[in-house]
Formats: C-alpha cells, sequence, structure tokens
C-alpha cells in the first residue's frame, strides 16, 4: 500500500511539468488526494487536493491559476500539471491521501504518504 510520486524535475522559469502520483494496493478512486510541498529549509506546504469524484477541488493561493489538479481513477493515479513554473515553486512534492477534499484540505489527517519527487525551477 503505497503512492509514489514522480515527474519531477529540472525546467526553467516560465516551463510545466506535470506530477504523477500513482497508488498501488488500494483503490484511490475511493480518496481525496493531495499534493504538498517542501522547499528547502521551510515547513511542508499543502499545495492542492481533489475529491475522490474529482469534483471537489481546492488550490493554494500562490499557485491558482497556474496549476490544475485531475486525476484519472481507472488508472488509479492523480496528477498536478504546474504551469508558469517559478523559482519559488522549487521543492520536493509530495502526494498523500485523506477521506475528503474540503476548504480544510491543509489539515491532517493525510495517509499514505510517498516518496517525493524533487521540482528545480531555474530562473
Amino acid at each position: 500500500v503505497q503512492l509514489q510520486a514522480s515527474g519531477g524535475g529540472l525546467v526553467q522559469a516560465g516551463g510545466s511539468l506535470r506530477l504523477s502520483c500513482a497508488a498501488s494496493g488500494f483503490p484511490l478512486a475511493e480518496l481525496a488526494v493531495g499534493w504538498f510541498r517542501q522547499a528547502p529549509g521551510k515547513t511542508r506546504e499543502a499545495v492542492s487536493c481533489i475529491g475522490a469524484s474529482g469534483r471537489k477541488i481546492h488550490y493554494v493561493d500562490s499557485v491558482k491559476g497556474r496549476a490544475i489538479i485531475y486525476r484519472v481513477n481507472v488508472n488509479n493515479t492523480a496528477f498536478l500539471q504546474m504551469n508558469s513554473l517559478k523559482p519559488e515553486d522549487t521543492a520536493v512534492y509530495y502526494c498523500a491521501t485523506r477521506s475528503g477534499c474540503s476548504a480544510s484540505y491543509r489539515a491532517p489527517p493525510y495517509n499514505n504518504w510517498g516518496q517525493g519527487t524533487l521540482v528545480t525551477v531555474s530562473s
């Protein structure tokens, strides 16, 4: 039972990346998925969440208009498309599951934390 985040890399400012969160050992379709990031020397920050059906979505203000979260339940995978990347987006990005996605999505509990994927945005 685990999540695996992937898709990170080195990109120039203004570029795009699509991060993937693949679940194994359990049906991701029954759970909300949250994306988090942790920049060097900073605390972990909730970036976005998506409800089990995909209808409920929230974003942190700093990525609104630049990020798109979506999921493909038949593939047991969720995605975070990041566009117009900025150097301040540089961080390790993680995904995790939650029972629901609401306005309180930043709050625990989140489960099934996977290994993160590093996003580095150069200026």
